[in-house]
């Protein structure tokens, strides 16, 4: 089973769903660390719970990405419409129930995120 573990322990990922919603989208970025030899038990199992994710309400999209080289590092980038309707999605049944898919040693480092505006660089 995936181990959730805070990549900011003073702010729980926990802590950071239960937060006030503005209504403006939200991103996940969790960072995964694949057992050694699991990485394609880790990929399988989460295109399995981004099946029951993807059919949320809310869901804007989902991106998976992977370290280069033979790396066990896997990062998920997905966008929701609103922190509700990912908390609402985290917390489905269906969901939940595929988290023990993951292998043994499976570690996430999830965290949410919001666009800002770097002057000169990039816009919210």
């Amino acid at each position: 089973m995936i181990e959730i573990r805070d990549i900011e322990p003073r702010l729980p990922f926990r802590a950071q769903l239960q937060g006030h919603d503005d209504g403006q989208p939200v991103t996940l970025v969790n960072t995964f660390v694949a057992p050694e030899g699991r990485t394609e038990a880790v990929i399988d199992a989460w295109r399995k719970d981004s099946f029951v994710m993807k059919a949320q309400p809310g869901f804007v999209s989902a991106q998976l990405h992977r370290g280069i080289g033979d790396s066990r590092v896997l990062t998920n980038v997905a966008v929701w419409e609103s922190l509700t309707a990912l908390r609402k999605a985290f917390m489905n049944e269906d969901f939940q129930n595929l988290l023990p898919l993951y292998p043994d040693g499976s570690l996430s480092y999830p965290i949410l995120v919001r666009k800002i505006a770097v002057a000169g660089v990039c816009t919210a």
